[in-house]
């Protein structure tokens, strides 16, 4: 799907309905359920950190994301300033294996950064995707 769906929820977008959470759901998963109802250009900072950190709708949300993290590489949820970058950089070296252009555009975006709250965060990136 490209940026023209994201008035579209993810279930719309990835055609997968997960339906109503467990009745023993933690508050997390509650609120993934209800995120992934809502339209994506809808998403808060915070909104964007919750789903990335949990690996959910990721072909979807990163290019949106990175769309975010250009403007504003500090972006902000609910924790500090640079807190939605820092999901970014925990995502899987698999997902940036499979997204080279995207994996060059989150080091662009890095690459201008200096942050203490995210050195540490971002040397482990580029370690661990130094040879994809």
């Amino acid at each position: 799907m490209n940026s023209d769906s994201n008035h579209l929820s993810l279930e719309a977008q990835e055609d997968d309905v997960w339906g109503a959470p467990p009745p023993d759901a933690t508050t997390l998963m509650q609120r993934v359920h209800w995120l992934r109802k809502q339209p994506v250009d809808s998403y808060q900072p915070e909104d964007l950190r919750v789903l990335i950190s949990q690996g959910v709708g990721l072909s979807i949300l990163m290019p949106v994301v990175l769309g975010r993290l250009r403007k504003d590489p500090l972006l902000e949820g609910d924790f500090y300033p640079g807190d939605v970058l820092s999901a970014v950089l925990r995502v899987s070296s698999t997902y940036w294996e499979d997204n080279p252009i995207q994996r060059a555009e989150l080091e662009a975006i890095i690459s201008g950064i200096d942050s203490q709250n995210l050195a540490a965060a971002i040397e482990t990136f580029r370690k661990t995707n130094l040879t994809l």
